[in-house]
């Protein structure tokens, strides 16, 4: 069976919340975001998706360090860690969403075409 990319998927596909599952949380003054395709064939569609250029398109307001991607092919994930974005983190931060439980739902909503 031949990889799928983001120009097969139909347009009834509009936001990551579409083809993927998300989950969040802190790692100190760090966010991991966890992103799961829905369907295993949908997993090269996040691996050409999600990048770090992505990502800091996504939350560079908020994310002052790097950015890395991993890929876990064996679950079909991508697991993105986004360094000091939470002011220090859930214990001292002034932001809304200290221990950044949000950001997976977040950016679940973004857009899968520009």
């Amino acid at each position: 069976m031949a990889e799928l990319s983001l120009s097969d998927l139909g347009d009834e596909y509009n936001t990551l919340g579409d083809i993927a599952h998300a989950r969040s949380g802190d790692k100190g003054d760090s966010v991991n975001i966890g992103i799961i395709a829905r369907k295993p064939e949908w997993y090269p569609i996040l691996q050409e998706l999600i990048t770090k250029e992505w990502m800091r398109e996504a939350w560079g307001e908020f994310c002052e360090g790097n950015i890395h991607i991993f890929e876990v092919p064996g679950i079909f994930a991508i697991n993105c860690i986004l360094e000091k974005t939470l002011q220090g983190g859930g214990t001292v931060s002034l932001r809304t969403d200290a221990q950044g439980k949000s950001m997976g739902q977040a950016t679940l909503t973004l857009p899968l075409r520009q």
